[in-house]
């Protein structure tokens, strides 16, 4: 059974999404309050999670910190790539951005429809299924010329101007010079579009049509923010390499263009 962790202080908005979940045939825990949710997370509990839903404003807490904490805890490190949607009151754009920065995977913001929610969760969960599926696709080499082989096969390595990548799709990792990347979800998509077709220069639509299947729900701007993110994350490997270029009012590339 689908198992979501549902964390929200609002009573009727839990209500009203546990109602709306049940009818999908998932089981829904309900927390109230952030301070609550680590500990759930190391529990057996824990152990079949499907996804979180995660309030922004909670009484003892920022949702915010809560996704990082939730993204960067090595002993719950089985969770770290766990589907996160947030739920803000917040209006502002800035503010859509730096959740999904965080690590968030989506937002509703309030007031919003539960059965939207279920939508987004159901697309999520859905290009999950399409990368385990295509982890399972035999291959012999990988053709960097053909994007359509890139991502399939059980590891595949990329050889391009930055070094050599490889990725492992029954896990998720993706591993350049040969350090492993703390990267979101979304973090990681938008790279292997760029390693797919390194001389391409990929505007911020197309990169949030790739990873997206809301494209229309969701701002360009945040491309610009998961590119940040994953700038910083390399720099961790290596500061001596320009990995992603910049190409001002066109969008990004992973070689000069």
């Amino acid at each position: 059974m689908t198992h979501i962790l549902l964390v929200e202080d609002d009573p009727a908005i839990a209500m009203s999404l546990k109602v709306t979940c049940k009818r999908e045939g998932w089981q829904i825990t309900w927390l109230d309050n952030a301070s609550s949710v680590l500990p759930m997370l190391h529990s057996e509990a824990a152990s079949d999670l499907s996804a979180i839903i995660l309030d922004v404003g909670l009484p003892d807490g920022d949702g915010l910190s809560l996704c990082q904490q939730i993204r960067h805890t090595p002993d719950i490190d089985a969770l770290k790539d766990i589907p996160i949607v947030f739920l803000t009151a917040r209006s502002d754009e800035v503010d859509r951005i730096l959740g999904l920065e965080m690590g968030g995977d989506d937002y509703c913001a309030k007031p919003f429809s539960p059965r939207e929610l279920v939508a987004r969760l159901k697309a999520i969960w859905r290009r999950e299924q399409l990368l385990s599926q295509q982890s399972s696709a035999p291959t012999n080499s990988v053709d960097n010329d053909n994007p359509s082989n890139n991502m399939t096969g059980q590891a595949l390595t990329f050889e391009c101007q930055s070094g050599i990548w490889h990725y492992q799709p029954l896990n998720y990792s993706l591993m350049w010079q040969e350090q492993k990347l703390e990267l979101s979800n979304t973090e990681r998509k938008i790279l292997l579009t760029l390693l797919q077709a390194p001389n391409q220069v990929f505007s911020r639509e197309q990169l949030l049509n790739a990873v997206s299947d809301y494209p229309d729900h969701r701002l360009a701007r945040t491309i610009d923010s998961h590119i940040k993110s994953i700038r910083k994350q390399l720099a961790t490997v290596d500061t001596s390499i320009d990995v992603i270029h910049t190409h001002r009012g066109l969008g990004y590339a992973l070689c000069p263009a």
